[in-house]
């Protein structure tokens, strides 16, 4: 490789990684508590869950009476869908096809029901800090404005799949012989670039599975999908999604009502059982009421059977014959395939609590690989031939920085803590609490860290703060609502039970490298243009390490 190549490549990797530092940070931070989204779920609402993630658990004709009960079901399609391990369920009616149904009936609706007591809930009152941490780690709550989060997610995964690839192009030749270097009392500047190199060729693999699958799943749906309508349908997003096989099945009416409505729990057993490892997730049914009633089984296989398996299966309600089979052993699909293992690779389901430990920890590897990146920028440009203007600027950016990205630790942990203690009502007002708790407390802890300007007492009070307050997390759960973790673990609640584990473990982890954590000094501006308000020396005394 030329110099001039070399030099192109290390500038764009350095400018690609400091452009997107900040938001990849949080994007790593949130997603890697969003593998723990569903114990998270149960955790907060004290709701004990089994291992099983499909709907044969469920019995769902009690859940269709209860619904009659309370809706006019006749003519309805009605789905039940459970993508998650939780005991909620979503639960989609479309309007009734019956011309004589009453104006209620004619309209659709979604909402969220409780398999125990068919309770349910709208979006937002079913809100959970396990879903807000989810959608932050794709910018959803940045939406108010069209499909906003989602671009700027899409373009981040997708500068950060570019500097992967110049980072290992910069480093080819060394990336064997730097990755055993480690210099801890060299120059700051070594060390922090010690600390890249070696964790980013640990994370590595890592990293490039989810900056192709974000790319694909972000900038596949809220990019290329606009775009494909618009110069290739014309603007029919229909027929995009009728093409895609998006759309559900269409059955008209027959306006015959029946006499004695078929169990549907029938169907989810001759599903369950037909294909060994088949999980149910999603039924449909068509018409319901009617003569011409249908009901659609959807699941996937299981991991260690097949890892992207989709099967389908169409039965007639009222004779139980099968009308159409996808088989997931034979008949998956090109897009089916590829969409369930992108969906499974960047979402970590498929190995159960091990694996999501370990994405956990290369998303928290991953987030001291972006900070050290950009302490490596600052130490790299704070010498004494550079002006002065450029060095404080450069200081302001990295506090500010710091300030933002390190203070996620303790709002998170000041959030389940607030939830727990205080958010008990599943009002409608439950998802605007969230944000408010978590925005605020955001914006407290970054305006005084800014106000601070020293990064190392913004790395080693964010990680004393959030250790204590996650310390305390598990102990306000126990007071709450009773699920201390030696009553949660033989009762069998193991999510309650991991996500106290969880925090106890993070946050004496978090303490610790706080009691390791050693100012350095490195020097400083000349007497003459240094001030006590503007020193640089608090910028490069810093040592991250969250």
């Amino acid at each position: 490789m030329s110099n001039r190549v070399y030099n192109i490549l290390f500038h764009t990797h350095t400018i690609s990684g400091i452009i997107i530092s900040a938001a990849l940070y949080i994007i790593f931070f949130a997603g890697s508590f969003s593998f723990f989204r569903d114990e998270i779920v149960g955790w907060e609402r004290n709701e004990p869950v089994g291992e099983e993630s499909h709907l044969q658990a469920i019995d769902l004709d009690m859940m269709l009476d209860s619904l009659d009960a309370r809706k006019e079901l006749y003519g309805r399609d009605i789905s039940f869908t459970k993508y998650f391990n939780e005991r909620r369920i979503n639960v989609n009616l479309t309007a009734s096809k019956d011309s004589t149904a009453s104006e209620e009936a004619k309209k659709g609706s979604f909402f969220y029901m409780d398999t125990d007591n068919f309770k349910t809930y709208t979006y937002t009152s079913n809100y959970s800090i396990g879903e807000f941490l989810y959608r932050l780690h794709f910018f959803a709550q940045l939406n108010l404005w069209g499909t906003s989060g989602y671009i700027l997610a899409g373009f981040v995964a997708f500068f950060f799949l570019f500097a992967i690839i110049t980072g290992v192009l910069v480093h080819w030749k060394k990336i064997v012989s730097n990755f055993y270097v480690f210099r801890p009392m060299a120059s700051l500047k070594n060390l922090w670039t010690d600390a890249h190199t070696a964790l980013g060729i640990i994370g590595l693999p890592y990293q490039f599975v989810y900056a192709v699958t974000g790319t694909c799943l972000i900038i596949g749906t809220s990019v290329m999908s606009p775009a494909v309508v618009t110069f290739m349908y014309d603007g029919d997003t229909n027929q995009l999604y009728e093409d895609f096989g998006f759309n559900p099945a269409q059955f008209e009416l027959a306006n015959t009502p029946v006499l004695e409505i078929p169990e549907i729990n029938q169907f989810l057993e001759k599903a369950a059982s037909k294909w060994e490892g088949f999980e149910v997730s999603t039924l449909q049914v068509f018409n319901y009421g009617d003569t011409n009633m249908k009901v659609s089984v959807e699941g996937y296989t299981r991991y260690d059977l097949k890892f992207a398996g989709r099967g389908e299966i169409l039965y007639n309600a009222l004779t139980g014959k099968e009308e159409y089979i996808v088989n997931p052993f034979t008949a998956t699909s090109y897009l089916d395939a590829a969409t369930a293992v992108i969906t499974q690779l960047h979402f970590g389901n498929y190995g159960g609590v091990l694996l999501k430990v370990i994405y956990f920890i290369l998303g928290i590897v991953s987030c001291f690989v972006i900070i050290s990146g950009v302490m490596i920028w600052l130490v790299a440009r704070d010498k004494k031939h550079i002006a002065d203007k450029k060095r404080k600027f450069n200081a302001w950016l990295v506090w500010v920085y710091l300030a933002v990205c390190l203070s996620l630790f303790p709002v998170t942990a000041f959030t389940f803590l607030w939830v727990k203690v205080f958010l008990h009502d599943f009002g409608p007002e439950r998802m605007t609490d969230i944000y408010h708790v978590f925005f605020y407390s955001w914006l407290a802890f970054t305006v005084f860290f800014i106000i601070m300007r020293d990064n190392y007492f913004t790395n080693k009070y964010s990680l004393i703060t959030g250790g204590l307050m996650g310390l305390m997390i598990p102990v306000a759960n126990g007071f709450v609502s009773g699920n201390w973790p030696w009553v949660t673990f033989p009762a069998g609640h193991y999510a309650i039970f991991i996500i106290d584990v969880f925090w106890l473990m993070i946050s004496l982890t978090a303490l610790l490298v706080a009691w390791y954590l050693k100012r350095r000094s490195t020097g400083k501006l000349p007497e003459k243009k240094a001030t006590k308000k503007t020193s640089i020396k608090k910028t490069v005394n810093a040592e991250p390490m969250s």
